[in-house]
Formats: C-alpha cells, sequence, structure tokens
C-alpha cells in the first residue's frame, strides 16, 4: 500500500488555522491583562473596571473579527491551491515539526479537525499499513509470526527509532526474527485514549496477519511504554485476541509515575495564578495537551482523568494499574550518573529511575517488574537510550529468553 502522505497545502492550511486561533489566544490574554491594570487597585473595589471593558470591548473584538476573516480567506485560498501545488519542503523535517506540534497541540487539533492532526497508524518499511490480509502479505512479504511492535514517545514520531545509524527494532528483526511493526499517534491525545486506539489496531493487525501469529512483543520508549499499558488494560476488557499472543512488554524510560517536567510546569501554573496581575499569563501555561498532562502521575485509565480539572493542584488521582497478566514485563531506566555509586541516582533528564522502574512509596503503585527485569543505563540521557548498544544488548536478551510472564 502507497504511504498516506501529507497533501503540503493541507498543512498549510492546518498551520494558518493554527496561528489564527494563537491569534485570538493572545488578543484574549491582553485584554484580559488590560482589564486588570485599568480597573484600578482591588482595594478601592476597582472602580474602573466597568468603563475599561466598555471601552476596549470593540477594539479586542474587531481584532479578533479581522483574526476570522483572515483565518477563512488563507483557508479558502489554500483549499483553490491544493490541487495546484505538490508537496514541499524536507518530508523528515516536516514529521519531526509535525510531531513536536501534535505534542504539545495535539488534542486541541483533533478536536478542531485541524489537518495537523495526526491519525494513529501502524507502519512497516516507511508505509503505513492498511490492516487487511492481502494488503499485509503484499506489504510485509516476509513477514514472521513473531510481531515487534514499537511505540514512541511524546512529541516524536515513528522516525526516533532510527538514532545515530541503528534502530532497535531493525537490529531485533536481523538478531531475533521479529517483524517490526512501528506504531505512529498523537501524541497530545489522552494517553487511554491512544491506549484504547491502539488496542484496537492491534486486533486488527493480529487478525489480519498473513501468517499465524507465534508471539508478540511490544517496546515503548517514554509516553509509548505507557500507551502500551493502558492498552493491555484496555484489550482486556474488551476481550481482544492478540492480549492473549503478548508475551513481552518492554518499558524504555517510561514515566510511570510521572515526569519531572509536567510536575514543574503545574507548579508555575500554580504560582502565576496567585497574583490577579499575573493570572492572566496562567492560560499560556494550559496551552499544553492532556498527554502532556497525563504526564504528571502517568495516568494511563480514562477514571484518572475524567471529570477532572487537569490543570488543578492536587495529589495523585490514578487508581493503581498493575502490570499486565501473563506477560514478561521489564523495564530499562537511564541516569546521566556514570556509574551506579550514587544511592539516589539522577534521572535522564526527564525521567527519574524510580518512576521509569516503577517504584513508588505506596506499595499499592509500586509496579512488581521482577529485579531481573529491571536494568539502569548510566551516564545516558532520554533520547540516547534508543541508540546505546549496552541498553540494545539488554533488550536482546530479554526478548530472546522471552519468560512466559512476569516474575
Amino acid at each position: 500500500m502507497a504511504d498516506r502522505r501529507r497533501n503540503y497545502v493541507d498543512e498549510l492550511r492546518g498551520a494558518s488555522r493554527l496561528a489564527i486561533a494563537a491569534t485570538r489566544g493572545v488578543t484574549d490574554l491582553v485584554e484580559a491583562m488590560h482589564h486588570t491594570v485599568g480597573g484600578g487597585p482591588e482595594l478601592l473595589g476597582r472602580p474602573l473596571d466597568g468603563p475599561t471593558r466598555l471601552l476596549t470591548a470593540p477594539i479586542y473584538g474587531a481584532i479578533r473579527g479581522v483574526a476570522s476573516l483572515v483565518g477563512a480567506s488563507i483557508d479558502g485560498a489554500l483549499a483553490q491551491l491544493a490541487t495546484l501545488v505538490g508537496d514541499g519542503g524536507s518530508v523528515a523535517e516536516r514529521a519531526a515539526i509535525l510531531a513536536v506540534v501534535n505534542g504539545v497541540l495535539g488534542d486541541y487539533l483533533a478536536q478542531s479537525g485541524n489537518p495537523l492532526a495526526i491519525e494513529m497508524e501502524l507502519r512497516h518499511g516507511g508505509r503505513t499499513l492498511a490492516l487487511e490480509r492481502g494488503a499485509l502479505l503484499a506489504s510485509v512479504p516476509q513477514a514472521s509470526g513473531k510481531l515487534l511492535v514499537l511505540a514512541h514517545g511524546s512529541c516524536l514520531d515513528e522516525r526516533s527509532w532510527l538514532r545515530d545509524g541503528h534502530d532497535h527494532g531493525a537490529a531485533l528483526a536481523r538478531e531475533l526474527g521479529y517483524t517490526p511493526i512501528y506504531l505512529r499517534y498523537n501524541s497530545g491525545l489522552h494517553i487511554s485514549t491512544n491506549g484504547r486506539a491502539l488496542a484496537g489496531l492491534l486486533e486488527a493487525l493480529v487478525a489480519a496477519w498473513p501468517v499465524p501469529v507465534e508471539e508478540l512483543a511490544i517496546v515503548g520508549h517514554s509516553m509509548g511504554g505507557l500507551v502500551a499499558r493502558s492498552a493491555c488494560h484496555q484489550g482486556e476488557v474488551a476481550h481482544h485476541a492478540w492480549r492473549r499472543a503478548l508475551r513481552t512488554l518492554v518499558c524504555i524510560a517510561s514515566p510511570h509515575h510521572g515526569a519531572l517536567l509536567e510536575r514543574s510546569g503545574n507548579w508555575v501554573d500554580r504560582m502565576l495564578g496567585a497574583n490577579r496581575y499575573s493570572a492572566p499569563f496562567a492560560r499560556l501555561g494550559m496551552i499544553r495537551s492532556s498527554g502532556v498532562t497525563d504526564l504528571r502521575f502517568g495516568s494511563v485509565l480514562d477514571e484518572d482523568w475524567h471529570g477532572r480539572d487537569r490543570f488543578a493542584h492536587g495529589g495523585d488521582p490514578r487508581r493503581p494499574l498493575p502490570l499486565p497478566d501473563g506477560v514478561a514485563c521489564y523495564a530499562i531506566a537511564g541516569t546521566t550518573a556514570l556509574g551506579p555509586s550514587d544511592d539516589k541516582p539522577p534521572g535522564d533528564g526527564l525521567v527519574s529511575v524510580n518512576s521509569a522502574l516503577g517504584r513508588h512509596r505506596e506499595p499499592s503503585r509500586t509496579l512488581a517488574f521482577g529485579e531481573s527485569h529491571q536494568s539502569i543505563a548510566y551516564g545516558a540521557g532520554h533520547l540516547e537510550l534508543l541508540a546505546r548498544p549496552d541498553v540494545y544488548a539488554t533488550l536482546r536478551g530479554w526478548l530472546a529468553a522471552r519468560g512466559p510472564a512476569a516474575s
């Protein structure tokens, strides 16, 4: 099947719509600041607030109106050009930018029907797979009965697996006979939303695979490990056949109990909102996506976020979710420490060692990765784990062993 390449003009149209939305957002921010400052001191009851709003409303309304008209004009013009202009620019560069935009704003892009929103798909050999037996036979003529699904992290796409000339999936295909299948998804959506979608795709993949599936393994990097855990849970609830085929799950630097930067972002929101003059700027922190805020604690279930204010400060709202039954589960953590001498090694710059290994001060939340199912890569940053020879050696050893269940 030919790859579903994005039309360049559709991307431009999506970018223009995003820019117009950003213009409206900045206008709202400036207007709020104008009202706050122009309203006078709170001590005096803000006597100027009413006149300020009355005088400035037509100005800000006009700005929003112009933005809407410009947006509609750009969208219409680009629609006319869509049949005349082909794709342009570097595909890899555009894809990388698109992955970042989806990571930060992906939920908004999806909700607004923006062409920049990434749709989840499974890929092999740089092409999108049609999950139908005949199409899979044509797309993967050397299909084996050993499936390896690789799930990338936040703000990345499947190309992130190729780093410094090395690809864990391609190497495992050569050495252990797996057929690597790469997941591409909108990392700005809730992790549980992506987990549900992945469970559905895996069910279709296993049902249509052109040879009998002997085993299925999943390797997830960063957020990808959380999406995989969510998919396992939702596959169990739906009684999917692929769950019975799943033998191995490896999580590389996955923030099972949250990522440091998102927790910092939540504190920034709170501090900005504490003062009425800085409060309007707090909305800048609220542009980050549902996927990003899920990383505060590592939320993988719908009930972790449904009906909650995802920007509210508070304790961990998650319902504990153990590792999937009947699956050999493994975890790899990275640390910038050069050796094991440090009793509390720092993380990889994004994820702490304890979070990556599923450790938690509350026993009910600790994930039961056996001692022999854990590994720490020293002197490694978050993305460096995708190319480290020692990480690959560990990964290869675990998949070669393929234990029947987590110990």
